[in-house]
């Protein structure tokens, strides 16, 4: 997902607020009014829903991560841009991570407000798929430039989940480190596992994250049945477990570990954004996980022939040149010059490794618990 820093004012609120609960510096009262501050949040955005709806402007509600629709991220020139000319409101709801929004969809099921989920990845497209919640995009994919095919006839993907959704970027997984304090970082992923408690890393949570379940499947791919011994090995190292992305990435660039798992992509943003090439990303020989970002159209929308304008929209030059330097990912389009040289010099990865998607469905709980069991010893 991007070069999301911690900067949305509604997510610093949420975490100021469970700080609270934690550590009780302040008072219930207290807590109450910064719980209200939060709430005004997700409120304001339904009121602007509902004065659109209330001119006779159609709402078209998103849900995604939030740094997709922060300041920075891509959400805010998608906004301008497409409503200038489909005669509509876009209405955000942003959430941490990607696999918070499955969770979030599942809980809602038919009831969901959604008419659009953004930030699902082909880790959890079938799993999607079987919620019976998706429609088909009725979107032409066939001239996007991808790692994999996307016509449903070639695994890993399924006919089921190509017709359902829209990739919009894409990246490889991998270990971001600062070059000033780790002069000398881990080569390979068996690296990691060295004994010791060092260097200190900063990791997300697989049932939050979609870096975080990249990262479980990574390890999955590569180690078989012996992936626990490899968690149990790294979890020394383990710094801290973040819940989303934006918050692990965060704390790395305050200085908190030498290491967090990220993109390759994510030092073209300290490239581009602050002028330094002190972060590097490490390609590992056993080879980097992919992640294909995708949007789907939720079933149950009332918007549905909207819905499908924006889901093409997304894999137009005008979006596609947006996302290198506002979502710090790949564009699945050819934008030719437009790809920024910081990108156009990433290297790729020895191997790009992905587990089918359907297999992902099958045993994501139970991988899960591996994890949990060997990283909480």
């Amino acid at each position: 997902m991007s070069q999301r820093v911690i900067t949305d004012a509604s997510s610093f609120l949420r975490r100021f607020v469970e700080d609270i609960a934690m550590r009780s510096l302040f008072s219930l009262r207290a807590a109450a009014l910064v719980t209200s501050l939060v709430t005004g949040f997700g409120l304001s955005a339904s009121l602007a829903a509902g004065t659109a709806q209330a001119a006779g402007q159609p709402v078209l509600t998103i849900y995604t991560y939030d740094s997709f629709t922060a300041d920075w991220g891509p959400g805010p020139a998608i906004t301008k841009s497409f409503e200038a000319t489909c005669g509509c409101k876009l209405n955000w709801v942003a959430l941490e991570d990607g696999a918070a929004l499955l969770s979030r969809l599942k809980t809602e099921g038919k009831k969901t407000k959604a008419d659009i989920i953004l930030g699902l990845d082909t880790n959890l497209t079938a799993e999607a798929v079987a919620t019976g919640l998706f429609a088909p995009s009725g979107v032409d994919t066939s001239a996007l430039k991808l790692p994999i095919a996307w016509d449903g006839k070639t695994p890993p993907l399924s006919a089921a989940e190509a017709k359902d959704f829209v990739p919009y970027d894409y990246g490889y997984f991998a270990f971001v480190y600062d070059s000033e304090k780790l002069p000398n970082p881990p080569q390979s992923l068996a690296d990691l596992a060295k004994s010791g408690d060092q260097p200190k890393m900063i990791l997300m949570d697989p049932r939050s994250s979609t870096p975080g379940l990249g990262l479980l499947l990574w390890v999955k791919e590569v180690y078989g049945d012996k992936a626990k011994d490899e968690w149990a090995a790294i979890a020394p190292k383990i710094l801290t477990v973040s819940k989303g992305w934006s918050e692990g990435y965060g704390l790395f660039t305050k200085g908190e570990a030498p290491l967090v798992l990220s993109y390759t992509t994510s030092p073209a943003y300290h490239e581009i954004v602050e002028k330094t090439e002190k972060y590097k990303a490490l390609n590992f020989p056993e080879g980097n996980y992919l992640q294909v970002e995708v949007a789907g159209l939720v079933k149950t929308s009332k918007q549905q022939p909207l819905a499908k304008k924006f889901l093409a929209y997304l894999t137009t030059p005008e979006v596609q040149k947006l996302i290198p330097t506002t979502n710090y990912m790949f564009p699945v389009a050819d934008i030719g010059a437009d790809l920024p040289k910081e990108f156009q010099q990433i290297p790729a990865p020895a191997k790009s490794l992905l587990i089918p998607s359907g297999d992902i469905a099958k045993h994501r709980s139970a991988w899960i618990k591996e994890w949990l069991d060997a990283t909480s010893k």
